[in-house]
């Protein structure tokens, strides 16, 4: 199957991403209902959600 490693690849990307993602929202500042919130979306939208957190979620500064 060509590309098939691709795939896997981007998936694991996509994992890993994730996981710093769902650390960063626990360790931010904001409320609980907020993290909870912001990490369901990351968890069922794996791609999308990460994306939107990335741009709209809170930023520790």
């Amino acid at each position: 199957m060509p590309g098939h490693g691709m795939g896997g690849l981007f998936g694991l990307i996509v994992l890993v991403l994730d996981v710093w993602a769902i650390i960063s929202i626990v360790r931010s500042r904001v409320g609980t209902g907020a993290k909870v919130l912001w990490v369901v979306l990351v968890l069922l939208l794996p791609v999308f959600g990460l994306l939107v957190w990335f741009l709209f979620g809170p930023k520790n500064r």
